[in-house]
């Protein structure tokens, strides 16, 4: 089905995923809050992600560099005098945000970062001192990065204060093909992870690529308003930390463990906007159809994602023996599953409903059944099947997925 961007903007609200930023005061245009449910699937993306590439590697460093920095790194990247989007007039117009630090004469001006990368660029020195890698290694970071759009736009897509999950993988020169091969094969793996499961590749022309990049792929994604970057693979060569070494005076090159010649790394840098992944993903996984002569909306989000893997019910909140044991059944699902939600909020039909539209998975509903043989009703989201299980065997089968 063609999905309609109002129609994920409109669920991501109602059912407290996403809010527009300060929505009493008008709101601010390219900045939205996330509320409880999307702060959910936002952290269950960036732990299949850590756990992706991060946890999984051998030779992958973490890194949580400061927002604000030094102007001069900034200068010395090339963001001070490239950073730019041209203007009707045909003027150009630098999109970092610019802020003071300091006070009195000791004020002086500084940005927030447009991007985490240079956090890990002016910490290659650090991490090599301190823990002395073998070449390739990599560093990674989740963070906050600001861009001052002149246009922000189609909801979570284009922000002025959006999430990065970026890695600057060091290689030797000679060795930057091979790694770049394994990355693109790496982050199309991840994607199928999320769900989304046609993602293109596009090699971007040399006249389209940023600054420092000598090649760029862009993984793109069919979002309800056309086909657009969801991710970034670029291989920026030497050009950070040699002009880093520049501009600072201080060393950046590697020496090789067998003394061999000193040589600044070239990097491989894959880049996920952690929003737009989201945006994706809430795409990918909006469904319709008819359950009982009425229109069914429901979001198909793979269990690993998904805010909430399990919804408890009572079948009847006004039943003391039927709320004391469902909420025996929801704590021993908390205990081992976490994400479990309880709910007693109108008729079963309306529950389900509401679960269907957050994306769980799964709905276990104690009746009075449950009190003479210890069964619940097992409903799968997909298909709406309802299954009699055990408790223990309910268990078994949530741990499972």
């Amino acid at each position: 089905m063609a999905v309609k961007l109002d129609d994920i903007v409109s669920l991501a609200k109602r059912r407290g995923f996403i809010f527009p930023s300060s929505e009493i005061y008008g709101g601010l245009a390219g900045v939205y809050d996330y509320g409880p449910l999307g702060v959910a699937l936002k952290h269950n993306i960036q732990n299949l992600w850590w756990s992706s590439f991060v946890t999984a590697w051998e030779d992958m460093y973490a890194m949580d560099a400061a927002i604000l920095m030094n102007p001069k790194v900034w200068k010395a990247s090339g963001h001070v005098d490239t950073f730019t989007d041209p203007l009707e007039d045909g003027s150009k117009f630098n999109t970092m945000f610019k802020t003071s630090a300091g006070v009195g004469k000791e004020v002086s001006t500084t940005y927030l970062r447009p991007e985490t990368a240079q956090g890990m660029f002016v910490n290659f020195k650090n991490v090599v001192d301190t823990f002395s890698p073998d070449l390739p290694f990599g560093m990674a970071q989740i963070g906050k990065g600001f861009r001052n759009e002149i246009s922000p736009r189609d909801f979570l897509f284009r922000l002025r204060e959006f999430d990065m999950m970026e890695i600057e993988y060091f290689v030797h020169p000679d060795k930057w093909e091979e790694a770049f091969e394994q990355w693109r094969a790496g982050m199309q793996t991840f994607f199928k992870k999320l769900g989304l499961h046609n993602v293109g590749e596009l090699d971007v022309p040399e006249k389209e690529r940023a600054h420092y990049s000598k090649k760029t792929i862009d993984f793109e994604y069919e979002f309800p308003f056309g086909k657009k970057e969801l991710a970034g693979l670029a291989y920026r060569t030497d050009y950070d930390l040699k002009a880093h070494q520049e501009a600072s005076g201080k060393s950046l090159e590697y020496r090789p463990k067998d003394n061999s010649k000193p040589f600044i790394p070239h990097v491989i840098e894959p880049s996920f906007g952690l929003d737009r992944l989201v945006l994706a993903i809430l795409t990918e996984a909006y469904a319709e159809d008819e359950q009982g002569g009425e229109k069914r909306t429901y979001l198909k989000l793979p269990a690993d994602v998904a805010p909430v893997k399990v919804a408890v019910f009572p079948l009847l909140k006004n039943k003391p023996e039927l709320v004391k044991k469902a909420r025996e059944v929801y704590k021993m699902l908390k205990d081992e599953l976490g994400e479990v939600m309880w709910d007693d909020n109108g008729n079963i039909g309306k529950r389900y409903r509401r679960q269907d539209e957050i994306g769980t998975p799964y709905c276990v509903t104690i009746d009075f059944q449950t009190l003479e043989d210890n069964t619940v009703t097992l409903r799968n989201r997909d298909t709406t099947k309802q299954d009699r299980v055990k408790i223990e065997g309910s268990l078994q089968m949530l741990q499972a997925i």
